[in-house]
């Protein structure tokens, strides 16, 4: 239950190439793609972790020590949508963000993007993990899933259909481990 290396390195490479300083990441678990994020901004980059696992996130934090990076990482506990709706409160954090990555809630994914894209800087990128789902999307109603894949396969499909139509942004779903969709904001 983590970001795969290959998409770890795949977002490595993109957030340098944004010279990305602010971020934002919804979802942290053991902290593998906050590690790799944070080890992508400039000294002075920040990013804001929002998780309700202090104990999942606290597994992979003596990494982040280790990597003499924790000073650039703000870890608030809670779920996650709170922490963002908190965020929305101030005027001086929309359009903020260089980046977004979200990782929790998959049936909240619709209900996050409707916040972040007003968080996220326009020419940003909000990053959806898992938008492949386990190349569950294209199952037929009568395969046999888990339950768990089962449950959220129609949320994720809203959210790729919801983001196809979006004219706020420009997508491009790449198939990497599960599917990372990349949404730049335009407007």
């Amino acid at each position: 239950m983590g970001m795969s290396q290959d998409e770890g390195q795949f977002l490595m490479m993109l957030l340098k190439l944004m010279n990305t300083k602010n971020t934002l990441e919804v979802g942290v678990y053991t902290g593998f793609s906050l590690l790799c994020t944070v080890l992508s901004l400039p000294s002075d980059g920040k990013v804001i972790a929002l998780d309700i696992d202090r104990e999942a996130y606290e597994i992979g934090a003596p990494l982040i020590v280790k990597a003499g990076v924790a000073h650039k990482v703000d870890f608030r506990d809670g779920p996650p949508m709170d922490g963002v709706d908190m965020l929305l409160k101030y005027e001086s954090n929309h359009g903020f963000f260089d980046f977004i990555f979200v990782d929790a809630d998959k049936n909240n994914y619709l209900n996050y993007h409707k916040r972040l894209i007003k968080l996220v800087k326009v020419g940003g990128l909000i990053a959806y993990d898992n938008t492949l789902w386990n190349g569950a999307l294209v199952a037929s109603p009568n395969d046999e899933l888990p339950k768990y894949i089962r449950y959220y396969m129609d949320y994720i499909l809203d959210l790729n259909q919801t983001l196809a139509k979006d004219s706020r942004i420009q997508i491009s779903q790449v198939p990497i481990s599960d599917g990372i969709t990349l949404c730049r904001r335009l407007i």
